[in-house]
């Protein structure tokens, strides 16, 4: 399969898987939301509701309280019948209320508080001759004046009967655990309820007490509930028309954030089986370059071995003396470059070197073998300047450095090579008078396969630059280049030191 084929299957997987992801989450987000204002419909009539029946029990029981007071008045006006009633007169009437009264609590007193009758009340109290001897207790009691004969008249005390407090509680009871059940359910969701005004808090749940006592952030989190969903009308009796305001749930806000983090872990996943094929994919070319590398070296062994034992023999001919020695020369020169394929694929061995005699070297014997309008100029230090480098694969760098500036002059120019050292850092840069290269170009002219001559396999500045970076621990790179005028190249090398 094709490298872009591959990609593309990739790229339209994770696009289709995350478009389901994002669809569905949607749906299942939409359905929460709603659910959640139910809940929250919900709460807010469960405040009306409980509001009224508090309402409509309180009403009740102070319909309860005025009927105990009644009975209890009647009763007290029923003793003071019977005690006044002679003996021939028919009592059974006032009999029968004192008797009907068997649940409230009740004492009737003389204006001085002397205790003239008690019922439905325990013993330690019926024993008491005052009311004062009551104490604390008589606060329990309701009291009313009763009128008796002209300016005379009684008090009577009386309190809720066991009933009516063993009714009441009941009730409570039944309040709460509705309030609990009902309301507490939609505690999870932030809520605030205001009078009409849509301002003035009435309620909270949910909400950090410090924001309900700061009225600015008050108002800052009621706009903001407000931008996230419209307020819930709610008629509440002791406040007339009020407004719930509500956000979303801490675990629905983390929902949304869900598919994104899903569609993370996917491009994450993704990538890193992109980045998998491209580095099998890359091991695998540079383990087929490192074996055809290592099987030219091999190659190149035998015919440079003859051409050495040829040049030994044309030595002890009558020839002219310089052939044989620029062929022993040339024969060197191949030596090299099997060297330094023999070495690709392997960790070289980098030994302090003086780099200034490798440049001068190589350049004398460059100029003999170009063009001779192309002129070579090193700016020789006058210092060695010594460097961690393997001398094969520095040369290799600085020849094809060269060649490229030459290629680039169309065999016509000038060629200045110049060191300069800065504290730690060494650097080597080669300009030429060349056709220069656009700013575009300036990165892609590094990329394997990337040339502009029609007969170039694009491999001499990517061999280069592996040899500097990865190699050497340095960096190569275009330092300035004009159209027409010229390129300088430059080597930027580590742990420069002068002898």
């Amino acid at each position: 399969m094709r490298k872009p084929t591959w990609k593309w299957i990739l790229f339209v997987s994770a696009a289709a898987i995350f478009t389901v992801i994002i669809i569905y989450s949607n749906k299942l987000i939409k359905k929460i939301a709603q659910e959640e204002r139910q809940r929250i419909e919900i709460w807010a009539g469960a405040i009306t509701y409980k509001t009224q029946i508090i309402n409509e029990t309180e009403r009740f029981f102070d319909s309860i309280r005025i009927e105990e007071g009644n009975q209890a008045s009647i009763f007290a006006k029923a003793v003071k019948k019977v005690a006044e009633a002679s003996l021939y007169e028919d009592i059974t009437f006032y009999q029968d209320i004192i008797s009907a009264n068997q649940t409230v609590p009740t004492i009737i007193t003389s204006p001085n508080g002397t205790i003239d009758a008690a019922i439905n009340l325990p013993d330690s109290i019926l024993a008491m001759r005052n009311i004062r001897d009551m104490g604390e207790n008589i606060r329990d009691f309701d009291s009313l004046k009763l009128p008796y004969y002209h300016r005379d008249y009684v008090m009577v005390y009386y309190k809720n009967s066991h009933i009516y407090g063993d009714f009441r509680e009941m009730i409570d009871n039944l309040l709460e655990s509705f309030f609990q059940e009902t309301v507490i359910n939609s505690a999870s969701v932030p809520v605030i309820i205001t009078d009409s005004t849509q301002i003035n808090v009435i309620a909270a749940g949910n909400i950090d007490s410090a924001i309900i006592a700061a009225p600015f952030k008050v108002n800052a989190r009621l706009e903001k509930m407000r931008e996230e969903n419209d307020p819930i009308v709610l008629d509440w009796l002791d406040h007339g028309k009020c407004y719930v305001f509500y956000e979303e749930s801490s675990v629905l806000t983390q929902l949304r954030l869900f598919p994104f983090i899903q569609y993370g872990i996917i491009f994450v996943f993704l990538l890193i089986a992109y980045l998998l094929f491209s580095v099998t994919k890359r091991s695998e070319e540079n383990r087929v370059w490192v074996g055809m590398s290592k099987e030219t070296a091999h190659q190149l062994g035998t015919p440079i071995s003859s051409l050495m034992a040829w040049t030994e023999l044309l030595k002890e001919m009558p020839v002219d003396p310089t052939i044989p020695q620029e062929i022993g020369k040339d024969v060197h020169r191949l030596e090299t470059i099997a060297q330094r394929f023999s070495k690709i694929g392997s960790v070289p061995v980098l030994e302090d070197t003086d780099i200034v005699p490798i440049i001068d070297n190589f350049t004398n014997y460059l100029q003999t073998r170009i063009s001779s309008m192309v002129h070579i100029h090193f700016e020789k230090p006058d210092h060695p300047i010594v460097l961690p480098l393997n001398q094969q694969l520095f040369e290799w760098v600085i020849e094809n450095l060269c060649k490229n500036s030459a290629d680039a002059m169309n065999g016509k120019g000038d060629i200045t090579i110049s060191i300069t050292e800065e504290k730690s850092k060494v650097y080597i840069d080669i300009t030429d008078t060349g056709k220069g290269i656009p700013p575009k170009m300036q990165k892609r002219i590094f990329s394997p396969g990337y040339t502009s001559k029609s007969r170039g396999w694009g491999l001499g500045l990517t061999l280069a630059k592996r040899i500097i970076q990865n190699y050497h621990r340095g960096k190569l790179f275009v330092k300035s280049s004009v159209i027409d005028q010229g390129t300088t190249m430059r080597i930027q090398l580590n742990g420069g030191s002068k002898d």
